[in-house]
Order: structure tokens, then sequence, then C-alpha cells
């Protein structure tokens, strides 16, 4: 009886699933792109996520633990004024965690069993003003996304998102669609180029009406106000007039709050009978024999 150990060991006898090698062909790339939309998509759904409020800002701000690690260890002067720096900045990790506790507390995160999720906190899943966002939503009880991004210099998650509502992408364009298509709202802590560019993809779409209307509110008037000088852009006539109230320009976590539901957000009151948040939602799993390989990222 002749062999059969070749036909057995090669690539084409693998279960599609199973052969990275074919996974990863150009010509795989619709199907890899709808698989990134898809596991989010079910995830989200099996957690019963409605709605996000999501939660944009600088990777680079400390924690107020940061802060005071680099104070501590200062020495030169250089270093010094990092570490007073630092503990400037981390006013803004302390508004975020506090904007994101209000919003999960108020919101409608902490759905009674088996009912919506509404306004749940939703950030880039990295460090900063997203961990400090996914911390206070933690704190409050309630679940949080995170939407990771696969990047030459690897992010990684925070340690504050719900295990099972973090998500890691390759593609920036679905990771973009997912953080776009529940927000009821967006808050917009100081950033740089990865902030302004999220920032103003949505205002575009709102502007376009190629999204909803929603509520917007950005954080730290003296910050936005010096860094783009929005009245020139309709000086010059490269926007209306009626754009710039697309958004409001706040300093507090409570005025964001309430500027989001003066604009429209559906706040729901906390249940009396809250839900189990960060336990997942029971699934009837196979038998391991029955089970295939998990596939590929």
């Amino acid at each position: 009886m002749p062999d059969n150990g070749a036909q057995k060991r090669s690539h084409s006898y693998l279960l599609a699933i199973e052969d990275q090698e074919f996974l990863l062909r150009d010509e795989m790339r619709p199907f890899r792109f709808g698989m990134e939309y898809a596991k989010a998509e079910y995830a989200l759904r099996d957690w019963g996520v409605r709605s996000t409020v999501v939660v944009f800002g600088s990777a680079r701000i400390p924690s107020p633990e940061q802060a005071a690690a680099l104070a501590a260890a200062a020495k030169t002067p250089v270093e010094k004024r990092a570490a007073k720096r630092a503990a400037g900045q981390s006013r803004m990790y302390e508004d975020a965690r506090a904007f994101a506790r209000i919003v999960s507390l108020r919101g409608g995160a902490l759905a009674v069993t088996g009912a919506p999720r509404d306004n749940v906190i939703a950030t880039g899943g990295g460090p900063g003003i997203m961990e400090a966002a996914n911390r206070g939503a933690a704190e409050a009880g309630a679940p949080s996304i995170g939407f990771n991004i696969t990047l030459p210099a690897e992010q990684y998650p925070n340690a504050w998102s719900t295990p099972a509502l973090t998500f890691r992408f390759h593609y920036f364009a679905m990771r973009k669609m997912h953080l776009a298509m529940r927000a009821n709202a967006l808050a917009v802590f100081p950033g740089g180029f990865g902030t302004f560019d999220e920032l103003f993809e949505l205002l575009t779409l709102v502007q376009t009406g190629k999204a909803t209307p929603r509520p917007i509110v950005l954080f730290d008037r003296s910050f936005w106000e010096q860094v783009v000088n929005l009245k020139l852009l309709v000086d010059r006539g490269m926007i209306d007039q009626k754009d710039l109230s697309l958004f409001e320009i706040v300093d507090t976590p409570e005025e964001a709050w309430a500027s989001l539901v003066r604009r429209g957000l559906e706040a729901h009151a906390l249940p009396a009978v809250p839900a189990e948040p960060l336990t997942p939602p029971t699934r009837r799993r196979k038998p391991d024999a029955e089970r295939m390989k998990p596939p590929i990222r």
C-alpha cells in the first residue's frame, strides 16, 4: 500500500481556516476584512452592546501614579521639567476617568440582565486617555470596549477594558468603522495626529450627512482654541458658521455630560438590580474533540 504521508503534510490538505499561507494571500484580503468586522460585531451583540460613547485622546497622557513616579525619579533639570509637565497633564487623565465613570453610571451601560446596554464607553484600547476612560468605566462596574490596532511599534491593550470586549484590528478602516457605527456621542481630549484624524473624520461624516448627527464634546478649551483656529476656517470660507455647532468645547466631566444630554444623548437611569456586567455571556461550547483549531488572526 503506497504511503500517503506527503499528501497529508501538504498545505493543500489543510482546512482553509488552518492554512495561514492561504489566508494571508492578497486575494484573501476581502475575507480577512470581513472577518475583522464579524468578530467584533458578534461579540458586541453577545454582550448586548447597542450603543457607545467613544473617548479619544492622547496615548501619552500619564496617570497620576505615573506622574508621581516621574517626579520621584527626576534628578536633572530636564527630568524635573518633564515631571512637572506630566503632573499637569495627569489632570486630563483624571478628567477622562471621571467622565467615563459618569457616562457608565448614568448612560445605560449597567443594564439589567437581558436588556440592551447603551452608551458603553469605547476607546482605542491603549494607554493614556484611552486607559483612563476604560478605567473609569471599570470602576463604575460597567463593561467597556477597547478597539486596539496592530502597529509597527506594538500597541498593547490597557488593563482596564473588559477582556471579552478587547479587540485587535489589522485594518485601520475597519477599526474606525466599529468606533463610529454605534457611537451615540464622542468625547475628544487633547491629543496628536491620531486624535485629530479620528475627530475630523467623524466631523466630516456628520457634516456630509454620511453619519447621523450626534453630540460631540472637546475637552480643554485652552488646548483646542490654541491648536486649531476654527474661526479662521469660517472666515476663509472653508467651512460654514453652522459647522461650528457640530461640537461644544468643555472643561469638566460634569460640563461634558450636561452638553451631551442637552444635545440629544438619551440617558438611561441606573437600574435597581444591575446585571453582572463583567461576566461574559454563557455560550454552549462543543466538546474539544468536535471543535476545530482556532483560525488565525
